[in-house]
């Protein structure tokens, strides 16, 4: 029987290390996870008391308006204006399954077969997977140190010149793999030139909150350009990733779109997570959420502080979410062939999961590892342990 070709899209690696993660600890072995971008700990206590609060009083869970509940619409809206102190209204607000269903529905509402849409690299592949998947043209825009791996104008220029036309661009500031993030001047000049060339800019948002520089902060795509799209979630900051609730802020010409693509796809966001979520916004949950953020930090100086017992020899400036990405050294990648190797011994010998950058640039990813520092300052310290070990025994 015949497969569909857009659904050939290669999986997720880093789902297949989790599974084998899984597979090693149900054998007993004490594996210490750096590959996933999961916050510990679970929903702010606030979220669960209430979760627990409307069960036990049997509330509505039944369907929601496509768009998501009013109340939880309104809550974004506040938190919107509270925190970036940009004004958009509630009905702008799209609640979604995820980020990841968001996505879809902004590439969909976006683009038809054919667009193109440029994307930074290194990325998060799953940008270029759906947009494949979609039918549409993926344009890499090959970022390094010199541009703080993220994108620029003077890459679209580029991008553009060559390919005779950009339909959107999405971006990520705080940015995963790298951690990197835009400043203010830099996302209003992206912004800008979006708006002037009639590129739909798609501002991936989910890692906001979680920050250690202080002039680069985040900034939503918001405050500069009300013909973009953002796209975020409870998952990072909130640390509620299996709750599965997301949201967009889409402009005004586009809730329609959107509306009527949501109803005919997923019909609505999960109904119990959008009741308990209205309690992430009290001072309690924030308090809870910023108190691992600081311990992010932590952890985030242990890394950087400890490049030479993962055998990496530059990083990218971790400016925000909790992730490192670093170029493996040349003696490293000649014992073992590729960040790939290296990773599956780390696995096998020390029982460290971390994730090869080749999912992330298929270009030069093979020379690149990513560490997630979202386990805790304690798993993290014995893992650069073992790590090191592995490197001392190994080269």
């Amino acid at each position: 029987m015949k497969v569909s070709a857009r659904g050939q899209v290669p999986p997720f690696e880093v789902m297949q290390i989790v599974d084998s993660v899984t597979t090693m600890r149900a054998a007993g072995h004490d594996v210490i996870s750096l590959c996933v971008g999961e916050p510990g700990g679970g929903a702010p206590a606030a979220v669960n008391e209430l979760a627990s609060k409307l069960h036990a009083e049997q509330a509505d869970f039944g369907y929601t308006s496509t768009i998501g509940l009013a109340a939880t619409r309104q809550a974004l809206a506040d938190h919107y204006r509270q925190t970036y102190g940009v004004e958009i209204p509630a009905t702008n607000f799209v609640m979604t399954a995820g980020s990841s269903g968001a996505f879809q529905l902004a590439f969909l509402a976006a683009f038809d077969q054919g667009d193109i849409v440029a994307l930074a690299r290194p990325g998060y592949p799953a940008y270029a997977n759906i947009l494949q998947a979609l039918g549409l043209q993926v344009v890499d825009l090959p970022t390094g140190p010199d541009e703080r791996f993220q994108p620029t104008v003077e890459l679209l220029e580029a991008a553009k010149a060559q390919h005779g036309r950009l339909d959107g661009l999405v971006i990520a500031s705080p940015n995963n793999p790298t951690g990197t993030m835009f400043s203010a001047e830099e996302l209003e000049r992206l912004a800008s030139w979006c708006e002037a060339n009639g590129v739909r800019l798609i501002s991936d948002e989910i890692y906001h909150g979680i920050e250690f520089v202080p002039d680069r902060r985040g900034h939503t795509s918001w405050e500069y350009s009300k013909t973009s799209i953002v796209v975020s979630s409870f998952s990072k900051y909130w640390g509620m990733t299996g709750w599965r609730l997301g949201w967009m802020v889409v402009p005004d010409d586009m809730v329609s779109v959107v509306d009527g693509l949501a109803s005919n796809l997923a019909l609505c966001a999960p109904a119990p997570a959008q009741r308990a979520v209205l309690a992430a916004f009290e001072p309690a949950s924030l308090e809870e959420a910023e108190s691992r953020v600081t311990e992010f930090a932590r952890t985030r100086e242990l890394v950087l502080g400890s490049l030479d017992k993962l055998g990496i020899s530059q990083a990218a400036p971790a400016d925000g979410a909790f992730y490192l990405y670093g170029k493996l050294t040349p003696r490293v990648l000649e014992k073992f062939g590729s960040a790939s190797g290296f990773c599956a011994a780390v696995l096998e010998q020390a029982h460290v999961a971390l994730t090869p950058g080749g999912d992330f640039d298929p270009f030069e990813g093979h020379l690149f590892i990513r560490l997630s520092f979202a386990a805790g300052y304690h798993r993290v310290a014995e893992a650069l342990d073992r790590v090191d070990a592995f490197l001392q025994r190994n080269i």
